[in-house]
C-alpha cells in the first residue's frame, strides 16, 4: 500500500509541474506550483512513514528527504516570483 501512494505522490508531483509550464497566466502558474508543494510534501509524509517502520535503509531515506527538501525550496522561490507578477 505505501509502494502504491508514494509512486502516486511521485508521480503526481511530475504530472502537476508539467502543468505549470503549460499554465495560461500566471495566476494558473502559481497555483499549479501550490499543488506541486503539496504532492512534495505528501510524498515526504510517506518518506516519513517508511523511516518509521524500517523498511529501508535510514541513509537512503535521508538523501531522499533532503532531495525533496531541496524541491521544495526550489517550487517555493518559484511560486513566489510567480506571484509577485
Amino acid at each position: 500500500m505505501i509502494r502504491k501512494q508514494i509512486i502516486r505522490s511521485i508521480t503526481s508531483v511530475a504530472a502537476n509541474y508539467r502543468a505549470v509550464t503549460r499554465a495560461r497566466s500566471d495566476k494558473e502558474r502559481f497555483a499549479k506550483l501550490c499543488i506541486v508543494v503539496e504532492e512534495i510534501d505528501e510524498t515526504q509524509l510517506w518518506l516519513e512513514i517508511i523511516e518509521e517502520l524500517k523498511y529501508l535503509d535510514a541513509e537512503k531515506i535521508s538523501y531522499q528527504k533532503s532531495e525533496y527538501e531541496e524541491l521544495v525550496k526550489v517550487i517555493r522561490n518559484i511560486s513566489l516570483n510567480c506571484h509577485k507578477v
